[in-house]
């Protein structure tokens, strides 16, 4: 393998200060899991809001591969401007308490994964990592009407206690931060990943309840306040417009109702909808639920889209 940390340019400004030992980190690398668009509005959150420092920098030349996820350019009439580069970027934030963390975000490398994830071991031992927390979210065929599920993983079952709703035994596509995580943990790090469950239906629009849902894990993993008020606004006016699209549809009645069932079978806790709402907010009738499926099947969901079981 090649040196790893040549990957790496450091901003040799920044990352002396010795007030970067011992933070936790976020990783929030798009391009595998994003059901919701989930990691592209948390990132935009705290980058938009927490004042990013800019730490290291990771050569996309050798990561991205750029034939299957072409960068934009903007054509400006007679020339070629403004190329976007893809760039993978560590920074510091600081988030409202004053308490400051770390982001590693860009896209999910398409190459050299253990040479990556080598780069990003040797950073965290470098920078005393207390505790690296990762997040995704996956279409699953589950209700919009009841709490968002979660997947815990990684070598910290304290902080999964209590808030796994499915940990199956399976085969599954890797992914980048998987093999990070993994790495991580065999260097004797602490790590902790949530993989959020998005109703399938939803998966290819911005659900901002599952932006919400993975600030929520991720401040309390880290023990950071995360900003969520926009998302919660956002979160609120999109339930708004599932309620007032289409008229009730019999048959997506009967598909929520069947996810509903399966839910309450396996996860025995349903009084919330959603983070969003308290305990004694009431939970829609069938007319609501069917209003709110089919506008996101016949409006947002693209065609050919998953049927009722998720495939």
């Amino acid at each position: 393998m090649l040196d790893p940390l040549s990957l790496v340019r450091l901003n040799d400004g920044v990352v002396d200060d010795a007030g970067l030992q011992g933070l936790g980190l976020v990783v929030a690398l798009d391009g595998h899991a994003d059901a919701g668009r989930a990691i592209r509005q948390v990132r935009a959150e705290l980058l938009d809001t927490l004042d990013p420092v800019l730490v290291a920098t990771f050569d996309a030349d050798q990561l991205v591969d750029y034939r299957s996820r072409r960068p934009q350019v903007s054509f400006l009439g007679d020339h070629f401007a403004d190329y976007q580069a893809p760039r993978i970027e560590l920074f510091r934030l600081t988030d409202g308490l004053g308490k400051d963390f770390l982001l590693l975000t860009g896209p999910e490398p398409d190459l050299q994964w253990e040479r990556f994830a080598s780069s990003v071991v040797l950073l965290a031992g470098s920078l005393n990592v207390r505790l690296a927390a990762s997040f995704g979210a996956v279409p699953m065929p589950v209700p919009h009407t009841r709490r968002l599920g979660v997947t815990v993983h990684g070598n910290r079952p304290d902080l999964g206690e209590g808030i796994s709703t499915w940990n199956p035994t399976a085969e599954v596509p890797a992914s980048a931060p998987q093999l990070v995580e993994m790495r991580l943990i065999e260097a004797g790090r602490d790590a902790v990943g949530y993989s959020l469950h998005v109703p399938h239906y939803l998966a290819d629009a911005e659900y901002p309840q599952a932006a919400v849902a993975a600030l929520e894990f991720l401040g309390a993993a880290l023990g950071l306040g995360l900003p969520t008020d926009r998302l919660r606004e956002a979160a609120r006016r999109i339930e708004g417009e599932i309620d007032a699209q289409v008229a009730g549809s019999e048959d997506i009645q009967r598909m929520v109702s069947r996810f509903e069932e399966r839910f309450d079978d396996h996860v025995p806790d349903t009084e919330r909808r959603s983070l969003l709402l308290d305990p004694n907010d009431d939970v829609p009738d069938g007319e609501d639920i069917a209003s709110a499926a089919e506008a996101f099947l016949s409006g947002r969901a693209p065609e050919g889209g998953p049927d009722e079981t998720g495939g």
